[in-house]
Order: structure tokens, then C-alpha cells, then sequence
């Protein structure tokens, strides 16, 4: 937790204890029992929702190490979530997060979004092409293509680590985690996974507990999305953390302030910030302890400067 946020805690605490003191002397015992009486199941009950899983092995790997979002791109020249991105991250010693999705026909795209408009200029789905269509998109106007989860693996073995979001579509939560699992158990490449929805979490504790995984996560209040409100107050939150139990939580940079987020951290979540774009945003996720995803700037120039 951070200075600021001891303060108010012991300031909110702190206020709450006087309250109680004085109400002491006017009503006697009586008050001060029943106040225990409902703040001891509240704490038991946030305890219950938030906590995770602490100290999970092969977090040692993962600590002091920068990553590259979507691999360290650079337009116009260096596609995101390309080859090229990967490989010079890996080369200059950063780590890379990067995002899969499933193909038609079962391979493991790394692209960010399902719909390819954006990344490629044309329309198609992801989820509805075959590993050989996908081969005929480029990436933002280069001659780069959708690389595959196998083909980026070897470039990190022995290296840096990777954080791996696992992006499900249409209800292939299941079969997208497996199949990433498999891929990933064929190549000596360190790596934890995360992702927004809580199914692939939940799927990684009942079959892969010994993986490192993490809810990513922001302020749906400031990005609806589309989300109902129930699910937009869970998913800020963090509520889901009951069923899925994460190592860490990955957040939004600038929602860090989440009450959620600190009370996780206190208890021993691990966290990890996204995106970071500048060196003060990254020294600040470093020095609160998180991992740090950043993107458009260089760490080492700007170190230098």
C-alpha cells in the first residue's frame, strides 16, 4: 500500500476508535460490543471476497523484470503483438506481454483484438478463420502477419519472462486455456497468465494450480463497455476473486487507487500495472511494488537522461 493510502486508512481507523471511545463513556460496554459485533463479520466477509493465494512459486522470476505491451512496437516500422516486437524486446532484455486468441481451427493467434479491422485494415473475425487465412492479414500496413503463441515462445527461452493473456470469445474459455497451457508446456519460457474474464482463472485453479495467475482488471465505471451493472461493480471490485483466487491482479494504471486493489495488496496480492507510458508512471509502479507493463517510451534511454 502506498503512504497515502496508510494514511487514510489510519485516519479512517483512527476516527472510527475515537467515535467508539466517546460513544464508550455515553453508553457504556453495551455500544462497544455490538460495534465489534458487526465490524468482525464485515472484515471476515472482505477477507472472504478479496483475498488470493500468496507467495505462489515462480514469482522470484517474474520480479525486477520490465515488460513490453504487446511486444516493444513502435509504428510505423514495428507492428504491435508482431515478430519483429517480440524479438527486439527479448533482445534488449525486457519481458513482453502479449494476447491470444483461438483460430477456427485450434491454432493460437497472438493478436489483441477478435475483430481485425484495426490491427490489419480489413474486416474478419479471428475466432472464423483457419491458421492459413489468418496468414493472408498484415499488420498495420507492413508486411507482417498475425504471428503464432509458437512461434513468439522460442525467442523468450532462457530470457526474459512473458505475461500471457488468454482472450476468450464466445464461450471457448475452456478450450483456449487448455490449448494455451499445452503450448506453453513445450518451451522453457518463463511466464504467468492472466485475463478479464474469470472463467479462465477458475479453469487454471481446478487444472493448473502451479500457475501463476492473475485477474486483470480497471474502472468499469469509467469504461462500461457494454457490462451490465452487476458485472461492472464485480469486476471493479475484484469480486470475483472468491472463485478464481489469483496470484496477482493486473489493473489499470491510473485506477490503481481502487479501495479493491489496496485491500488486495494488503492481504499479500501481488499486482501488476498496465499501461505504463512514461519512466515517472513506471518508477511510481515499481516503487508500490507492481510489475510494470509499459509501451511508446524506452526505460533504459530514459534512465540515461
Amino acid at each position: 500500500m502506498t503512504v497515502l493510502t496508510w494514511i487514510l486508512v489510519a485516519a479512517v481507523v483512527g476516527g472510527l476508535l475515537l467515535a467508539a471511545v466517546c460513544l464508550l463513556f455515553v453508553l457504556g460496554g453495551f455500544f462497544l460490543t455490538r460495534l465489534l459485533e458487526a465490524l468482525v463479520p464485515l472484515g471476515l466477509l472482505v477477507w472472504f471476497l478479496l483475498h488470493g493465494r500468496k507467495n505462489g512459486r515462480g514469482w522470484d522470476k517474474l520480479e525486477g523484470v520490465r515488460y513490453a505491451h504487446r511486444g516493444w512496437h513502435d509504428k510505423p516500422a514495428v507492428p504491435e503483438n508482431s515478430l519483429p516486437a517480440f524479438r527486439r524486446a527479448a533482445e534488449a532484455g525486457y519481458g513482453a506481454e502479449l494476447d491470444v486468441h483461438l483460430t477456427k481451427d485450434g491454432r493460437l493467434a497472438v493478436v489483441h483484438d477478435s475483430d481485425l479491422q484495426r490491427v490489419c485494415g480489413q474486416s474478419g473475425i479471428v475466432e472464423d478463420l483457419t491458421a492459413a487465412e489468418l496468414a493472408a492479414y498484415r499488420l498495420e500496413e507492413t508486411e507482417e502477419t498475425i504471428p503464432f503463441l509458437e512461434e513468439v515462445l522460442p525467442l523468450f527461452e532462457d530470457k526474459a519472462p512473458l505475461v500471457v493473456e488468454v482472450k476468450p470469445s464466445r464461450g471457448n474459455h475452456d478450450v483456449l486455456t487448455r490449448t494455451t497451457m499445452e503450448c506453453l508446456d513445450r518451451f522453457r519460457a518463463d511466464y504467468c497468465v492472466e485475463s478479464f474474464d474469470p472463467q479462465v482463472l477458475v479453469w487454471l485453479r481446478r487444472n493448473r494450480p502451479e500457475v501463476l495467475r492473475g485477474q486483470l482488471s480497471q474502472s468499469y465505471w469509467k469504461r462500461p463497455e457494454g457490462r451490465p451493472v452487476w458485472r461492472r461493480l464485480a469486476l471493479t471490485q475484484l469480486l470475483f476473486n472468491v472463485v478464481t483466487r489469483p496470484d496477482f491482479v493486473a489493473y489499470r494504471f491510473e485506477d490503481r487507487k481502487n479501495v479493491s486493489v489496496a485491500l488486495c495488496r494488503w492481504m499479500g496480492v501481488r499486482t501488476v500495472f498496465w499501461t505504463i507510458r512514461s519512466m515517472e508512471e513506471l518508477l511510481t509502479a515499481e516503487a508500490e511494488g507492481a510489475l510494470p507493463i509499459f509501451e511508446r517510451f524506452d526505460p533504459k534511454e530514459e534512465t540515461h537522461l
